[in-house]
């Protein structure tokens, strides 16, 4: 028995998604790196204030904002991060709820765990599912579509 077709099974949600992937990716990488360093100012003068103790956040503030970037981008009322929305894209889930922060986070560390442990070759595994889903896509049962409005 064949499921039926949905919203999400036209091709043309697809065309291109990899590609802009990579740039929104790299956009989205970029401005995390500068909101680290914003934060890392931040931490120092903490830092003289507490006498150093805040000092020990440093190996933590890339990762931190990171994860909060993320889970409050794709988990908001966009459902993309601000490089996917330049380049014209968004997650949905596959039952057709929106995400939400925890989701976002989820999805985040997933992705980085997965790089990880796995090379980021685990990401080529999106050239061999129709709807272009990475490892990440398929464990949380999410897919990054074209924003076509």
């Amino acid at each position: 028995m064949e499921r039926p077709q949905t919203r999400l099974d036209e091709p043309a949600l697809y065309d291109g998604v990899l590609s802009r992937r990579v740039f929104a990716f790299i956009f989205d990488w970029t401005v995390v790196a500068v909101l680290s360093l914003v934060a890392g100012v931040l931490v120092f003068f903490l830092g003289i204030l507490t006498l150093g103790l805040a000092w020990l956040l440093y190996g933590a503030i890339f990762p931190l904002v990171g994860l909060v970037y993320t889970a409050f981008t794709l988990g908001g009322s966009s459902q993309a991060t601000p490089g996917m929305q330049i380049f014209g894209l968004k997650i949905e889930r596959l039952d057709g709820k929106p995400l939400d922060p925890l989701w976002g986070a989820l999805h985040s560390v997933l992705f980085w765990t997965g790089n990880i442990f796995l090379t980021p070759f685990i990401l080529l595994i999106a050239l061999f599912t129709n709807r272009k889903q990475t490892g990440h896509d398929l464990l949380l049962g999410t897919v990054v579509v074209r924003n076509l409005r």
